[in-house]
């Protein structure tokens, strides 16, 4: 797990897909909720909430877990919706290397 860029990305839905297809996370901001998107061993998509915590100091999954991206982009996590239905209100930023946020 990388910490978040302080430098928002500008990224079409499409630019998404290849951003987590070549670098296998990002952060994503809607409103005040933060999520670390990411690869589980590049075989699993997830969701993890990063204001909660588990016992081991990792970022809490909020999404199931799904083989494949296009599966993991059709699940709606986000309070009912999936990420393409809310796009337009999303921030993302890159996941580099360091400590978690």
């Amino acid at each position: 797990m990388g910490k978040r860029s302080t430098e928002e990305l500008t990224l079409t839905y499409d630019e998404l897909i290849e951003h987590l297809q070549n670098n296998h996370a990002i952060y994503m901001r809607r409103g005040s909720n933060v999520y670390y998107i990411t690869d589980a061993n590049e075989h699993y998509w997830r969701a993890q909430d990063t204001s909660k915590l588990n016992h081991k100091g990792h970022y809490t999954d909020c999404s199931d877990l799904c083989p494949t991206l296009s599966e993991f982009l059709s699940i709606p996590f986000l309070g009912g919706a999936k990420i393409a239905d809310v796009f337009q209100e999303l921030h993302f930023f890159a996941s580099i290397p360091g400590e978690k946020e």
